[in-house]
């Protein structure tokens, strides 16, 4: 990238503008920043704007006060006098990452019990690197830690992305971690959800084991304040939950135990089985699942993919990305090996090759009917989904679920915005909105792959170094 600073004037307005809508960064902070100016011009880019609309060629887009100011072809778009200029000629830019499955906890090696290490340090820093400007963390295990994060990524003392909390984990009996409060009771589920909205979250995770009056009593109490739920559900199925008035579904049909010929009333089954008579009998084109997706989108009820944490039990699929294995401690990385192997190893008995398939094929079903697809990456299973980059690989499954890879940016951004109210802020690249911006090196419009070459990523204007931010995270997964 070739940087020119043309003029000696500096814009007071946009100066004034740009600090009333940030707070200082701390030296900390400052550090991983590698282009802040009052007015900066991104000239002869391609723009993918994360509308769907196709690609625009030789663009010009302008940043002041944290916003996008002018956005336009390069002939007819004037640089304003003292910007600091980019010249990106073999560059696009994309609308920040809106991730709508993450977790600032990791699994961590050895067990029982099943324990999950918050990552306070490399996380936050991962995420924004891999271009992940906004998020919802989408279940918290330490919500205080995850609500003190937010509050120093907001005051400029930490490194991150804007973050939307969601709450504890909505579990009843079963849970699967110690780190879970098991609810008692529907009052319990409301007291518990009051609580956690006066503290400060802003949604709430329904987890497998929760009975039907309990999530009743939580979507309830969530939406009298304008409050949404999501699940992972496990003892629910979808067409019930949709019923009850949740807003979102976590994973796709592979969680969904409806068609589960075991599945009992309120009940939980052993999601082994479940998976596994999924992938041997069930058909996504059959008439009950076209059914539960049409019940889906006449009841605005959004669906969150995961794909990159499903394509880790598919023997030998995920690819051995050296920027994933750098990022983990050396007990991670041995602990992913081990059981990546052991994948492996039973390649010839494994069903997850068809689930994998199927749950491809039902993501782009229920979009392509209408319903809103949302984009997360879930890094959890085993430990090989690591996040900024399973962010950038779930954009890529997207475009092998069928979809084009302009529409696969668009659910990726756009479409959280969306979900979130925050469409006429963040989501797309328009006049007004926030500067939430990627620069990619490459054309991912036409080779996806490229969506993994990010090299400055802008929020509210400011443009952070991807590269410091990862080499400063390596090693560091699997530990804080």
């Amino acid at each position: 990238m070739r940087w020119i600073l043309i003029g000696l004037v500096v814009f007071v307005v946009a100066g004034s503008l740009q600090s009333q809508t940030r707070a200082p960064l701390s030296p900390e902070v400052r550090a991983f920043v590698k282009v802040d100016a009052p007015v900066i011009a991104l000239r002869h880019v391609r723009v993918i704007d994360g509308t769907g609309a196709a690609a625009r060629e030789n663009q010009t887009l302008v940043i002041a006060g944290g916003k996008i100011t002018a956005i336009g072809g390069e002939a007819t778009t004037p640089v304003p006098a003292g910007a600091t200029v980019i010249e990106l000629p073999e560059y696009s830019v994309i609308p920040g990452i809106v991730g709508m499955h993450e977790h600032m906890y990791y699994p961590t090696p050895n067990g029982p019990p099943a324990m999950l290490g918050e990552h306070a340090t490399s996380f936050p820093r991962l995420y924004l690197a891999g271009g992940v400007t906004t998020m919802r963390t989408t279940g918290s295990l330490e919500p205080y830690t995850d609500l003190e994060i937010k509050r120093a990524i907001d005051e400029g003392t930490m490194l991150g992305p804007k973050m939307r909390i969601t709450g504890p984990y909505i579990e009843g009996e079963g849970a699967f971690a110690l780190q879970m409060h098991q609810l008692r009771d529907a009052e319990d589920a409301r007291r518990t959800a009051e609580y956690w909205m006066d503290e400060g979250v802003t949604s709430f995770k329904a987890y497998m084991h929760l009975t039907p009056d309990e999530l009743a009593a939580l979507v309830k109490a969530a939406h009298a304040r304008g409050v949404k739920v999501t699940g992972h559900l496990g003892s629910i199925g979808f067409r019930e939950a949709a019923a009850i008035g949740i807003d979102d579904l976590e994973h796709g049909l592979v969680v969904d135990t409806e068609f589960f010929s075991g599945k009992k009333p309120g009940v939980c089954p052993d999601s082994e089985a479940a998976t596994r008579e999924m992938a041997e009998k069930l058909d996504v084109s059959s008439a009950p699942v076209q059914e539960m997706i049409r019940d889906l989108v006449a009841r605005k009820v959004a669906v969150t993919s995961t794909l990159p944490v499903f394509e880790t039990f598919v023997p030998g699929r995920a690819p051995q990305d050296a920027r994933i294995l750098d990022a983990m401690t050396d007990a991670a990385k041995a602990s992913y090996q081990r059981a990546r192997a052991a994948i492996a190893a039973g390649a010839a008995q494994s069903y997850w090759p068809a689930l994998f398939k199927k749950e491809l094929q039902f993501e782009h079903d229920f979009a392509k009917a209408g319903g809103l697809l949302l984009a997360g990456l879930d890094p959890t299973g085993y430990g090989g989904v690591i996040p900024g980059f399973g962010d950038q690989r779930e954009i890529e499954l997207l475009v092998e679920a069928g979809f084009t890879p302009v529409e696969a940016i668009h659910i990726a951004t756009s479409n959280g915005a969306q979900f979130l109210g925050e469409l006429e802020q963040i989501g797309t690249l328009a006049v007004g909105k926030a500067a939430d911006i990627v620069v990619i090196h490459g054309d991912p419009s036409t080779t996806i792959a490229d969506v993994e070459k990010v090299d400055t990523v802008f929020k509210d204007g400011i443009g952070y170094d991807p590269a410091k931010l990862i080499e400063s995270a390596k090693g560091l997964v699997g530990l804080r």
